[in-house]
């Protein structure tokens, strides 16, 4: 079936699909060879790490554009410490360490420096999958992604409606109240938003996820047209062109950096940019919503599991701090004790009017 798809995707010169593209990568080189011999597939090189990763690479036909950018960010941090021409199978754990120092040398933050090291075992780990090598040198690597507190920010509803009312117009006032009311990933879920989507009626929207369509059920999920979030919405359906598909469109261009424009409309604002900045806005909303409905609903939402908003999402405020601080806690036996007397009155009352 496979070879049959390859001999098509030879003929017509379209690219492989994602299922016979995966195993390619991990058919040993015995098979890759025979491939090769009747042109079906291009000669695998695995004789040094930049064409291994370079083969790597062009094989991964099933991948996002953006996905394809981080491989290729991965591979040049390697070749800035290993050699181009580093012989595959001469690379040991104590060279992966040494890149690990390297990369922290850099000033990179933690968790980028772990999701470098997870592609860079996730290259290798290919390598051993097609025999080239026998173990792979990244494996002990740490690729976690952990949660930062430091880089946590909540954004308040005053600090909220500061930057609305410096945005330039009623798309980015949407843009801003989509990240911070609906909690949308930006700009993937953004710009994915028709107007076909959105169910005013039943107060719903459909949020096509493209970071989570390889998930099950994770292509798309409802969520709530929460009251902060639908002034603007009808403001930008009114301003919208008679026929327009999608809900953002002035902004669509892949060089719109809207991170360095909100930046800008922050300070415009009097406020100061905050880490993360589209992150901690999702991080706020599903901080708010988890204060007021069942965390599964609000995952749910939000659209990440309950570990994952536990871990990078959920923050304590300062709200938190001083609510338990003013507000007198009782101990397990004092609630008990309390929950007994009123059961106790319940029935004496039931008794008494029987």
């Amino acid at each position: 079936m496979h070879v049959e798809r390859l001999d098509h995707a030879s003929i017509t010169g379209h690219p492989v699909d994602p299922e016979t593209a995966r195993w390619l990568i991990q058919i040993d080189k015995k098979l890759a060879d025979r491939l090769t011999a009747v042109g079906l597939v291009e000669k695998r090189d695995a004789s040094t790490l930049a064409a291994f990763i370079d083969s790597y690479i062009a094989m991964r036909t099933d991948v996002k554009p953006r996905t394809r950018d981080l491989y290729e960010q991965t591979r040049r941090s390697l070749l800035e410490f290993f050699d181009a021409d580093q012989d595959l199978t001469k690379i040991t754990p104590g060279d992966a360490d040494g890149w690990l120092l390297f990369l922290k040398e850099q000033g990179l933050a933690q968790n980028t420096i772990r999701r470098r090291c997870g592609r860079a075992k996730q290259f290798l780990k290919t390598a051993v999958r097609q025999k080239l090598i026998d173990e792979n040198p990244f494996a002990d690597l740490k690729s976690l992604v952990v949660g930062n507190p430091e880089r946590f920010y909540f954004v308040s509803s005053d600090e909220a409606e500061q930057v609305i009312q410096a945005c330039p117009d009623a798309e980015w006032r949407l843009i801003f109240a989509l990240s911070r009311f609906g909690g949308l990933r930006c700009p993937s879920e953004h710009l994915a938003l028709r107007w076909s989507d959105v169910n005013w009626e039943h107060g719903r929207i459909l949020v096509t996820s493209p970071k989570t369509e390889h998930l099950p059920g994770g292509e798309s999920r409802l969520v709530p047209m929460f009251p902060e979030l639908r002034p603007h919405l009808e403001e930008a359906f009114e301003q919208a062109e008679p026929g327009s598909e999608f809900v953002i469109n002035r902004y669509r261009d892949a060089d719109k950096n809207l991170r360095t424009q909100l930046h800008r409309i922050i300070r415009r604002a009097g406020l100061k940019p905050w880490p993360k900045v589209f992150q901690n806005l999702r991080s706020t909303r599903e901080t708010e919503l988890a204060e007021q409905h069942p965390l599964q609903a609000v995952c749910q939402w939000i659209g990440n599991s309950q570990v994952v908003a536990q871990k990078h999402y959920l923050q304590v405020t300062s709200e938190h701090f001083e609510r338990a601080a003013s507000v007198p806690h009782k101990s397990a036996a004092e609630s008990g004790a309390a929950s007994a007397r009123n059961a106790r009155k319940r029935l004496a009352s039931t008794e008494h009017s029987a």
